[in-house]
């Protein structure tokens, strides 16, 4: 069965990124500043925005030799003027490969060779991986510009390209927005090494305007706080294209920080908070939040990973401020969206306009309501493909158009999509499929505990996988036995028999996640195999 928007189809008009997010119906004036740096004060207006990228992309070309369809990678934390330089190559004609400054040297040598990339933009505490890597890419070190003024150790800052004159950015026919890659993000290589992701100017000219006309709140009087990263799409869509076109001001962090957070909330009235579900977490378990002053918020908005019903609900009550939930991927940004006036906890929303969906069994076969399936996703925001892997992008997009996300989802007769969890991170206990977010969710409703992920090991002696939790404890509980004891019994009296903790509690000081907020189980995987060996699990008792 296939389920379509319940909003209706709109009509999209397919042209250049650079074109599109300048192009706000209702004007921006050119003084309303759009970033504001948390820490310092500084500002970019929406006019200088608009003036310095057209002049760093003549300089890209005049003085850097950069040519259309070059690719310009972007190995930094998020900056006022970060969408300068993103703004500047694409309105060259170019590509950008935003990059995790948390990269490794020989993570970022990956990126800069698969995405092809012959110019960096780097933050200067980043400048010597990003000096080794070039190398290894083969990028010469006169292509390398700092975030900045300071030129160091002869690398210039991208500030020296800033050019007298201002190009005509490069415009793009419907035919062409549609073929023509603007963005190389790469995946947060949960289930293996990060591939690119081909996403084209129709993609992110789509995105935006799907949910500009879903949401009601999304305009020139909306305040963000990005504590996100601008290198993931979840960021980079938000607080570089809807902010910018809808003329929003945004409040940039370089870092997260919960203290700092929670301050810009209170010093800058800040009123949306895009956030993932980790920080929710600290919201909620966290005291420090309580000593500031939030009451400018409006809502906040939660992707990136799954939010728990029990959590969202939690959230609410504390700081009686609803919660909109958001899916999407990397390889289709956004496709579901909590409307405000339809906000159901629990819920990722409902389809976009213009998107369709289905749901498939193990089998292959359509599901219908109600029904959990591996969700599938056709329309306008579906990438392109995966960079230099045809094998991999053949593996996911089938010939009739239909992503298939890897996550296990269904719909109600309301419209209403639920996350259950990704295909290859249920766990198959006898036959049931447990999902390690359900227990999460449970898990952080213990007065006990501060964070928790879940994970399955495989017992040999029973032929089957048990649920094993890693948790991180409050501040003022011991580790102890007992207290592993108190939460696998808290567990068995919340959750159906089969879905028991039977491989074991194990303490952990920190859950290790991506940038963007995801578990990163398999890391977990590899921990446990030495902390607590498999064949040291006792039998259990059904």
């Amino acid at each position: 069965m296939i389920f379509k928007s319940q909003f209706p189809d709109i009509e999209i008009p397919f042209q250049g990124i650079y074109q599109y997010v300048t192009s706000y119906q209702r004007g921006i004036k050119d003084d309303k500043s759009i970033f504001i740096d948390g820490i310092s004060g500084k500002k970019l207006t929406y006019g200088g925005l608009k003036s310095s990228s057209k002049k760093f992309a003549a300089g890209l070309i005049d003085k850097a030799g950069f040519k259309r369809g070059d690719v310009l990678a972007i190995y930094s934390p998020n900056q006022i003027d970060y969408s300068i330089v993103l703004l500047g190559a694409i309105a060259a004609g170019g590509r950008v490969s935003p990059a995790n400054p948390m990269y490794t040297i020989e993570e970022f040598t990956h990126q800069l060779k698969d995405s092809g990339a012959k110019y960096i933009a780097v933050f200067p505490p980043f400048l010597s991986n990003a000096i080794k890597a070039a190398a290894a890419a083969n990028i010469p070190e006169s292509n390398i510009f700092l975030f900045g003024d300071k030129e160091i150790d002869g690398v210039k800052p991208y500030s020296s390209l800033i050019s007298e004159r201002e190009v005509i950015p490069v415009e793009y026919s419907s035919e062409e927005a549609k073929s023509t890659t603007a963005y190389l993000c790469f995946s947060s290589g949960t289930t293996g090494r990060s591939k690119g992701v081909e996403t084209t100017h129709a993609n992110i000219v789509a995105n935006v305007h799907q949910i500009y006309n879903i949401d009601d709140d999304m305009n020139d009087e909306v305040i963000y706080l990005a504590a996100l990263p601008f290198f993931h799409i979840y960021g980079l869509l938000l607080f570089i294209h809807i902010a910018i076109f809808t003329g929003a001001t945004v409040i940039v962090m370089p870092k997260f920080d919960l203290t700092t957070f929670c301050r810009l909330i209170q010093d800058y009235k800040v009123n949306t908070i895009p956030i993932v579900p980790p920080i929710i977490v600290l919201l909620v378990k966290n005291p420090i939040a309580r000593k500031y002053d939030l009451s400018s918020l409006k809502f906040c908005l939660s992707g990136a990973a799954p939010l728990s019903k029990e959590l969202a609900e939690e959230f609410t009550k504390i700081f009686n401020i609803p919660i909109k939930q958001g899916y999407g991927l990397t390889e289709t940004p956004v496709t579901h969206i909590s409307k405000t006036d339809l906000v159901v906890p629990g819920s990722v929303g409902r389809l976009v306009s213009n998107m369709e969906c289905k749901f498939l069994s193990e089998k292959g076969e359509e599901l219908g309501y109600n029904q959990p399936g591996e969700l599938c996703i056709r329309g306008p925001t579906v990438m392109k493909g995966y960079l230099n892997n045809k094998a991999a992008t053949n593996a996911c997009i089938d010939p009739e158009g239909w992503f298939h996300t890897g996550d296990i989802a269904m719909i109600n007769e309301l419209g209403n999509f639920y996350i259950v969890e990704r295909v290859k991170e249920l766990i198959k206990y006898k036959g049931f499929q447990i999902p390690p977010a359900e227990l999460e969710s449970v898990l952080l409703t213990h007065p006990s505990i501060a964070d928790a992920a879940v994970i399955g090991v495989y017992s040999k002696q029973e032929a089957t996988e048990y649920p094993a939790a890693y948790v991180v404890l409050q501040q003022n509980i011991h580790k102890s036995d007992q207290v592993k004891e108190e939460i696998k019994d808290f567990i068995a009296q919340k959750v159906a028999p089969f879905k028991k903790l039977r491989g074991g509690v194990l303490f952990i000081d920190q859950i290790p996640k991506s940038e963007s907020g995801k578990i990163l189980r398999r890391l977990l995987r590899e921990r446990i195999k030495s902390e607590h060996p498999l064949n040291q699990f006792p039998a259990h008792k059904l």
